[in-house]
């Protein structure tokens, strides 16, 4: 069939249309390929597709457009301001920005035009794109993991956050504003870095080449409210006779070690037993990032210190224990035991020291008198493990678990006395316990805590004290005792 016929009989072709009208090609020659038709246009792009692009376009115009703008208001803004004056500086920046936004000849609508000068005011005195989550009274942590990827915990759940930063300079930019107050440092040659914020959250941050995904944050908020021995028996976290049991102890000067996994709430459990220390007493706290919070009056605060960029310059918190003993202090507390402080923090407890707090990563209270043994013997010293044991079972009287559940939910899981030694056995004897019953719906674990109906051995010290604590505390007369 020759070319002309074939076009002729091509489908769509309108019949009215004159032959004549169609110039025939000449034959191509002989042994020549015919060259393929062209291909048909693209069909048009879609109303779904048209709104896409014009969603994407205008959200590169708007980020263009907030660059600028804080480009102009970091140029325009005094050096000299107090960056922590936050209600002058607010003030300062809204009057820069409407006036920036009236010289670009942007009209945007006004949520737009808040969501943006919020996002700017945060990125030049706050943290970003996570100010936003820091200031959430439901967040108790914020995971950064890298800019596109910020998680969150709200009531022992992790949830992934619709935030994000604009790349790892953006990131980076944030933990310097974290750490530079501090005189601390993040970069290449010290990858990583434990720090505080000023309301005493902590802060680890950790970089590439370690962090393979990029900049990484981790903060633990503290919480704004103080929290007292009320509200963990609101919260469930213990019930009232193990908070009237836990009072007399620290009023007796037993010496209390909080024992319990990673975010199980140590830090915040350690704080309200401390807040039953008298006032009269003075209490010196010693910690690798200040967390602990007291209120009262005669309270020394002491914080390690990390070595300078020559590797100079580091104290340790072994080393403020040991200076510790010679500031004449009614009570110790220590943040974390997580090295061979333990064995000074152990040796002060039996030399008159007594009524001292510490925290210590174990998952049970016989787990936690094996983890002192290794701390102790990370201090170096050529001991028998007879010896460190009888040293700790002389000089810790009480253990408290905590524990983060499955549930999100924290509970005090066992109030443990330590009795002694029997043979080359450190005797544990468990006062209270939390006991799980079941699961509901929700998933919620359902359980309660009760007494095991024993006596602590050393109750005489809580009764020299002059505290009477009523029968019922321990479970006399209660069903199943």
């Amino acid at each position: 069939m020759s070319l002309l016929r074939r076009l002729e009989s091509t489908p769509g072709r309108p019949e009215s249309e004159p032959q004549a009208a169609v110039a025939a090609p000449p034959p191509p020659a002989q042994g020549t390929q015919q060259a393929a038709p062209p291909p048909p246009p693209p069909p048009p792009p879609s109303a779904r597709e048209t709104r896409g692009e014009s969603t994407r376009g205008s959200k590169e115009a708007l980020k263009e457009l907030r660059g600028r703008v804080q480009d102009r208001l970091i140029k325009e803004l005094d050096p000299k301001m107090d960056v922590n004056d936050h209600h002058k500086m607010r003030d300062t920046i809204r009057k820069l920005y409407d006036r920036i936004l009236e010289e670009e000849g942007q009209l945007l609508p006004r949520g737009e035009r808040e969501m943006m000068f919020e996002s700017i005011l945060a990125d030049i005195i706050g943290m970003g794109p996570i100010q936003i989550l820091l200031d959430d009274d439901d967040v108790t942590e914020v995971m950064v993991n890298g800019p596109f990827k910020i998680f969150v915990e709200k009531k022992g759940r992790l949830t992934l956050a619709d935030v994000r930063f604009d790349d790892n300079d953006h990131v980076r930019r944030i933990i310097e504003r974290i750490i530079s107050p501090l005189g601390r440092r993040c970069d290449e040659s010290q990858p990583l870095v434990d720090a505080r914020l000023a309301d005493g959250s902590r802060v680890n941050a950790i970089i590439p080449p370690l962090a393979l995904d990029g900049p990484t944050i981790t903060i633990r908020k503290f919480p704004k409210k103080r929290l007292y021995i009320e509200d963990l028996i609101k919260f469930g976290s213990v019930n009232a006779e193990m908070g009237e049991f836990l009072r007399a102890c620290v009023i007796s000067r037993f010496n209390i070690v909080v024992s319990g996994g990673t975010g199980s709430g140590k830090t915040t459990l350690l704080n309200v037993l401390s807040s039953f220390i008298p006032e009269e007493e003075r209490i010196i706290t010693v910690e690798d990032a200040a967390e602990i919070q007291l209120m009262q009056e005669h309270w020394v605060r002491l914080e390690s210190r990390k070595p300078n960029i020559e590797g100079k310059g580091a104290i340790t918190i072994r080393d403020l224990v040991m200076n510790t003993l010679r500031m004449r202090p009614d009570r110790i507390v220590i943040g974390e035991c997580r090295g061979g402080e333990a064995l000074d923090m152990i040796q002060a407890m039996n030399t008159g020291h007594d009524g001292s707090l510490t925290t210590v990563h174990a998952n049970t209270p016989k787990d936690c008198i094996s983890r002192l043994e290794v701390l102790v013997m990370m201090a170096g010293m050529d001991l028998p493990l007879s010896a460190i044991r009888r040293q700790i079972a002389s000089a810790v009287n009480m253990i408290v678990q905590q524990e983060r559940l499955r549930d999100g939910s924290r509970k005090v899981t066992y109030v443990t006395e330590v009795q002694g030694m029997e043979g080359e056995t450190v005797v544990l004897q468990d006062i209270f316990l939390y006991e799980q019953t079941g699961i509901d719906d929700n998933g919620k674990i359902i359980g309660h805590h009760k007494p095991t109906g024993l006596r602590p051995k050393q109750m005489w010290r809580i009764q020299d004290a002059g505290i009477q604590l009523a029968p019922s505390v321990f479970g006399a007369g209660a069903r199943g005792f």
